[in-house]
């Protein structure tokens, strides 16, 4: 097989969510797709037999559709949208008719050069057929929705300014000035804060299952089911309609909204009237699930200071909430949700040792058991939806791709992989079957009397302890409160596939181990992981594995500052590094992200503990860098402001270290932009081979390539 190019990035096609219809007999997934012309991402919304009898059919293929929820009798699937019409762009590297090019190059695409849509509620009726029908038109769009029991009504979350609101974002969007009182004024992705409120409304049979789409007029506002806290921007209010007939959702109505990250859990009447809070003001909740009879309701719970606490999943009675899961000592998975199987028992998903795990739980608590054994050590499990008796789920393998699967609910407590599991889609069986995709194998180490683990990905044709050392990256995940666990990742098969080990280190500070392994970084940032990432390489070193003259640092978010700590502590550990997105100067990064809360939570005002602000700075040791710096942000990352790319750059440079820096300007906390996301795999391998010790022309004219002999 060939090396993985780089631009074949445009061909990668990513799967989002998964949905199961109530019958258990479909399964609708999105895709996210790149679109080289128009540089853009592309998602689309596709519905597929669990049985596997029928290749997926594409219902969209307008961008942004997201959040496929089925009606209650599955005839028909809702989602969220931002779109005029569905008109059928391409995605993927397809040549373009020249006269069609000219017309969007003139615009003549069915858009009016207005401002862009905002998001509503679509759905499709798959019993009738056609095209999907819009529900809302809420002038500010719509952000979260869900079904009534009856399916003739939904529940959405929608912003409600006041006049005088509008006429501040008619202000804004003209290029006025920021205008705020709000502590949390910025959120990543968001943007700028303002002051509007979010409300649930309930959206009548008229726009469900008639022909006028609803707005904030026609619509029943629920006043005093609002939004409020300081990362509700991002959240929302998740509402979800139970079959007793109650609305549950997420909010705040404490003291000091910008200053915590306590949330409760609230219902409502669809009819309106008074919220009740079931939960007390000292947890941080989210995604409250009704059982199929509504008389009971899964949620998750946090602490809402020390997110080294697992977050558990607890359920109330109607009387009181029980924790289900608070002796496994195991964290949530990120954005797992409460599939019920009837109505004392409902699946989910934990993080146990580096590893996505489908756990069956006991309503009536604390009971649980981990289930899918067939899972396997070698791939990860995203996503996962129960309806009637089937199980639909994301599994993400490093060299067979990241696709829906199904197998009945049942089958789960095979030991080995069951007949019954079936493959929906093969989504990028064009990239697998063409370029060389990695093999992968967990490691464990010691470290300090701990044992530390790491996943290694490398080429098919290396053999650990057999072949010749070879270049590695050192890929440092995010968080830190995080783990990483094999999956399907361009980024990977671009490294391997040149020829690079990929070492992915589950350092002291992340999840997925329990509360002591995760505290041990809490408060000290640049201690235990910097060791753990260090005696990791040392040991795939010493293994022989490793080559120690040519290991790379890699990493985005907390992946880029720890990079600082590394660079800084162990200045011999890395040829080059290239961190991405981070934070290296506490004191100065307070107030210019989002995140002040979580930094008072762990270290308390600047001004109350600079020793260990400082102490966990970066910047305050920059005098001992000598490794060669490829600095990345974003220029809106409100997450990580570029401002602390800045410092990092043009303080490494002043200390003498070779630097360059790289910024996207209107990139979040993220770069999805496809064109970025390209010319961020070529700067980086680019900055690699241009300090690799054994590649004598970095610059040829194939910068990745084999066929120069010096390459990795």
């Amino acid at each position: 097989m060939s090396e993985l190019p780089l631009d074949a990035y445009y061909d990668l096609t990513q799967v989002g969510a998964v949905a199961v219809s109530p019958d258990g007999e479909r399964a609708a997934f999105t895709t996210t797709e790149y679109d080289p012309d128009a540089d853009e991402s592309v998602s689309s919304l596709f519905v597929v037999p669990t049985d596997g009898s029928r290749d997926p059919h594409r219902l969209t293929r307008v961008a942004g559709a997201s959040a496929p929820t089925w009606s209650p009798d599955g005839d028909r699937l809702a989602f969220l949208a931002s779109r005029d019409e569905d008109s059928d762009l391409r995605v993927g590297r397809e040549e373009e008719d020249e006269d069609e090019a000219e017309e969007e190059a003139n615009g003549n695409n069915g858009g009016n050069g207005d401002e862009e849509p905002k998001s509503q509620v679509w759905a499709f009726d798959l019993a009738m057929g056609g095209d999907a029908r819009q529900i809302t038109d809420f002038e500010e769009g719509v952000r979260e929705f869900d079904w009534a029991p009856d399916g003739e009504r939904i529940v959405v979350t929608a912003r409600d300014p006041t006049d005088t609101e509008s006429a501040y974002l008619d202000e804004r969007r003209e290029g006025g000035p920021i205008e705020t009182e709000r502590t949390q004024h910025k959120l990543d992705g968001a943007g700028y804060l303002d002051t509007v409120t979010s409300y649930l409304f309930v959206v009548g049979e008229d726009a469900v299952l008639g022909d006028a789409a609803a707005d904030t007029d026609s619509a029943r506002k629920l006043a005093d089911a609002y939004g409020r806290g300081a990362f509700e921007g991002l959240s929302g209010l998740q509402p979800d309609w139970g079959e007793s007939g109650d609305i549950a959702f997420v909010s705040y109505r404490g003291e000091g909204p910008d200053s915590t990250l306590v949330t409760d859990i609230f219902t409502v009447s669809p009819e309106g009237g008074e919220a009740t809070a079931i939960t007390d003001g000292d947890l941080s909740c989210n995604s409250p699930t009704w059982s199929p009879d509504g008389e009971r309701l899964a949620f998750s719970a946090g602490d809402d200071t020390n997110w080294c606490i697992p977050t558990e999943a607890r359920v109330w009675d109607g009387e009181e909430h029980v924790s289900v899961t608070g002796d496994l000592d195991r964290t949530l998975a990120r954005a797992s949700s409460f599939e019920w199987v009837d109505d004392e028992t409902f699946y989910t998903l934990v993080g146990d040792e580096a590893r996505t795990r489908v756990l069956r739980c006991d309503a009536a608590g604390p009971d649980w058991e981990r289930t899918f054994e067939a899972q396997g050590d070698d791939r990860a499990v995203s996503g996962l939806s129960i309806g009637g008796e089937t199980v639909a789920l994301g599994l993400s393998h490093p060299n067979e791709g990241h696709d829906p699967y199904a197998l009945p609910v049942s089958d789960l407590d095979a030991e080995e992989e069951p007949d019954s599991l079936t493959r929906l889609a093969e989504v990028n069986d064009d990239l697998t079957d063409e370029y060389e995709m990695p093999e992968v194998r967990r490691v464990t180490f010691e470290n300090d009397g701990w044992e530390v683990s790491g996943v290694l990905y490398h080429p098919p044709d290396y053999e650990p302890g057999e072949s010749d050392p070879a270049p590695t990256v050192c890929a440092i995940h995010g968080g830190p409160v995080s783990y990483d666990e094999p999956v399907f990742d361009f980024s990977h098969a671009a490294f391997t596939s040149r020829g690079y080990l990929v070492f992915r280190p589950n350092y002291r500070g992340g999840s997925s181990f329990g509360r002591k392994f995760c505290e041990t970084l809490h408060g000290q940032w640049g201690t235990v992981e910097a060791s753990d990432i260090a005696a990791g390489i040392e040991e795939l070193a010493d293994r022989g594995w490793t080559d120690p003259d040519r290991v790379f640092g890699h990493g985005f978010s907390y992946g880029g500052i720890a990079q600082g700590f590394l660079v800084t502590q162990y200045p011999d550990l890395f040829t080059a590094a290239a961190p991405e997105h981070g934070i290296y100067d506490l004191r100065s990064a307070y107030g210019t992200d989002d995140s002040h809360i979580w930094m008072e939570n762990e270290y308390g005002y600047p001004w109350e503990n600079p020793d260990a602000i400082d102490a966990s700075s970066a910047i305050t040791d920059i005098g001992n860098v000598e490794t060669p710096l490829l600095v990345a942000a974003g220029g809106a990352d409100w997450r990580c402001p570029p401002s602390q790319s800045e410092q990092l750059y043009v303080a490494a440079q002043q200390a003498g270290a070779e630097c360059r820096l790289v910024v996207y300007e209107d990139e979040n906390h993220n770069v999805g932009d496809p064109d970025r996301a390209i010319h961020r795999l070529e700067e980086i391998t680019s900055w690699y081979r241009r300090h690799d010790p054994e590649v004598t022309d970095p610059d040829a004219d194939d910068p990745h390539g084999r066929e120069n002999e010096d390459a990795p």
